[in-house]
């Protein structure tokens, strides 16, 4: 048995990861990102050992969340926000809400809570039209492209998996995109079925293997947006979230 937290699990692919690993027999803690949700989550996933409540959109949220949440065998980042927004919204932080909370809250999580035995990080097949401005993380240059900034994030995502994944090498972390899935963020037109979509977190979660630094759909390893494998790229990443936060990744 394994201990899993699985973040924005109140619905959509991540309730169904979290469900999956209760059926599986191990501790699963459940995140929402109110108290609304956090009790909608509970009812959808009876056998799971609680639920943490934190608004990704906020630091101070996220810093509450992560001193709130302990240790963990596991750590599923699977809250994020679609892509789509029709303009640029910024946050009472004054970030760019979908940086803010696709890749910078997950950053926080991991560089606050006490280090996980595994770490896994949704992406989206999108990442692959990404582009890792280091100088524009925010997209505050040029006119809004939600979709773009949505792409941006995710392949960021794949960034932040691959540095963990080489500054702490006794820590498998990998990148998942999980398909187009027919929730309520993939909508109706989505291609893939819902439980496709939580298996490769679920083995990743589960597995003894020692797998690490890869990118993956329906546990088949892919090959990445090369962006993701440049270890400039990636201590840039970490170097400016730590700014952003004042958090610096141990």
């Amino acid at each position: 048995m394994v201990s899993v937290l699985v973040t924005g699990s109140s619905d959509g692919i991540g309730r169904e990861t979290a469900a999956t690993l209760v059926d599986r027999g191990h501790r699963v803690v459940l995140h929402a990102r109110n108290d609304e949700r956090a009790a909608r989550a509970l009812a959808a996933v009876p056998g799971a050992d609680g639920v943490l409540v934190g608004d990704l959109a906020s630091l101070a949220s996220t810093r509450d969340l992560a001193a709130a949440a302990g240790p963990f065998d596991v750590v599923v980042h699977n809250a994020g926000l679609g892509g789509g927004l029709p303009s640029r919204v910024v946050t009472e932080d004054g970030l760019e809400l979908l940086f803010q909370v696709n890749v910078l809250a997950p950053y926080l999580l991991t560089a606050l809570m006490p280090r996980p035995g595994r770490l896994v990080y949704l992406t989206s097949g999108l990442e692959a039209q990404g582009v890792a401005d280091l100088a524009d993380l925010q997209h505050e240059r040029g006119p809004w492209d939600g979709m773009q900034a949505y792409s941006d994030s995710k392949l960021l995502d794949v960034v932040l998996a691959f540095a963990v994944a080489r500054h702490w090498p006794d820590v498998p972390s990998n990148a998942v995109d999980p398909g187009w899935v027919k929730t309520k963020l993939g909508g109706p037109g989505a291609t893939d079925e819902l439980p496709s979509g939580a298996e490769t977190q679920v083995w990743l979660a589960t597995t003894d293997e020692p797998v690490t630094g890869r990118y993956f759909k329906w546990r088949e390893e892919l090959r990445a947006n090369p962006a993701a494998y440049d270890e400039a790229v990636q201590d840039g990443l970490l170097a400016a979230c730590a700014e952003l936060t004042g958090v610096t990744l141990g």
